[in-house]
C-alpha cells in the first residue's frame, strides 16, 4: 500500500474530526467544501478504510479516524516545531499579538495561555482588548485586533467563527455561604438569597435569560453588575453570590468556591473570531494554535468536574 499524504490533509481530517463539519473547516483551512472533500476521499481511498462516518445532520470520525487524530496531530506538531527550530519562527519568533476577548475569557484562562506561550516565546508581545461581544467583533473586522475570543450567537458579514467549547454557568460563593455545602445547586435554590448577576447589556445575560425564560426559571437579581471585578468584590465581603461562566472563575480561591447549577444547565458557546478570508501573522497563528489545544483541555477537565 503507497500512503502519500501531505500536511494539508492531515490538517483537513483532523479539521472536520473537531469541528463535526466540513463547511466550517474548509472556511477556517481556506477551502472549498468540494476541495476539502475530495482530500478526505482520497485517504480513505489510500489508507482502504473510512475515516469519517456521513449523515445529513451530522459528521464524526470512525473508529479508525479516532485512532489516527492523536497519531497524525503529534505528526504535525513534531514537524512543525523541527521546521521553527530550523529558522527565525523558533525562539527567534518576534512580534505582538493583538486579541479582542471577552472579559470572561481574558481574567482568568487567556493569562494562563499566554504564560504558556511566552514560556516557548519569550520576545512575543501581546495588546489584550477586553471588550464586550459586539464591541469585540467589530474591534475584529475593523482589524485592530487580529482575531478574538467571542460568544456565539452574534454574527458579521466579514467574520467567522469556529466553536470551540461550551462553557457553563457557575455560582460563586464564600466559603461560609448557606449553599457552600451543597454539591450542585439548583436555580430554584437562589430564590432566598442575594444574587449579583452581570448587566442587562451582557452577551452573557442575553445568555441566561434566553435559556431561563424556556425553563420557565426566574431569578430575582439583587445586584447587577457590569464587570467582573465589581461582582468578586460583592461576593467576597460576603454582600452575596455571583453567577458567571466557568471560564471567568478561578481554578483555587483562599475564600470562594464553584458550584455547579442544575435544573436547568444553563452553558455558552464559545468560539474563535477571525476575518473571512484574513491570514494571521505567524505569532498569532502559533498562539491561535495554542488556544485551540488549551481550551480541548479545559473541556475535558470541566467535563470530568461536572
Amino acid at each position: 500500500m503507497s500512503i502519500n499524504f501531505e500536511m494539508l490533509d492531515l490538517r483537513a481530517l483532523l479539521a472536520v474530526s473537531e469541528m463535526r463539519s466540513f463547511h466550517r473547516a474548509a472556511e477556517t483551512l481556506g477551502l472549498s467544501q468540494p476541495a476539502l472533500s475530495r482530500r478526505i476521499r482520497a485517504m480513505e481511498i489510500s489508507l482502504g478504510t473510512p475515516l469519517l462516518e456521513r449523515s445529513t445532520r451530522r459528521v464524526a470520525p470512525t473508529a479508525v479516524g479516532r485512532q489516527l487524530e492523536p497519531i497524525m496531530r503529534r505528526l504535525l506538531e513534531e514537524l512543525e516545531g523541527s521546521i521553527l527550530s530550523l529558522t527565525e519562527l523558533g525562539t527567534k519568533l518576534r512580534g505582538r499579538v493583538s486579541i479582542a476577548s471577552i472579559p470572561t475569557a481574558a481574567i482568568y484562562f487567556l493569562p494562563r495561555v499566554i504564560e504558556e506561550f511566552n514560556s516557548h516565546y519569550p520576545d512575543i508581545r501581546f495588546r489584550i482588548l477586553d471588550l464586550s461581544s459586539n464591541e469585540g467583533l467589530e474591534s475584529i473586522a475593523r482589524t485592530e485586533a487580529e482575531f478574538g475570543i467571542n460568544i456565539l450567537g452574534t454574527t458579521h458579514p466579514d467574520l467567522t467563527v469556529t466553536p470551540l467549547m461550551h462553557d457553563p454557568f457557575m455560582l460563586i460563593c464564600r466559603r461560609d455561604h448557606p449553599l457552600a455545602g451543597k454539591r450542585r445547586v439548583r436555580w430554584s435554590d437562589l430564590e432566598h438569597h442575594r444574587i449579583i448577576g452581570v448587566s442587562r447589556e451582557s452577551g452573557n445575560r442575553i445568555v441566561l435569560e434566553n435559556a431561563l425564560a424556556q425553563a420557565n426559571v426566574h431569578v430575582g437579581w439583587f445586584y447587577e453588575v457590569n464587570h467582573l471585578s465589581t461582582a468578586f468584590g460583592l461576593t467576597e465581603t460576603g454582600m452575596g453570590a455571583s453567577v458567571l461562566p466557568r471560564l471567568a472563575t478561578p481554578s483555587t480561591h483562599p475564600s470562594l468556591v464553584t458550584k455547579a447549577i442544575v435544573e436547568p444547565t444553563v452553558t455558552r458557546t464559545i468560539g474563535i473570531v477571525e476575518r473571512r478570508g484574513g491570514s494571521l501573522s505567524p505569532a498569532a497563528n502559533r498562539f491561535r494554535d495554542l488556544l485551540f489545544r488549551k481550551w480541548r483541555s479545559v473541556t475535558s477537565d470541566q467535563s470530568a468536574a461536572l
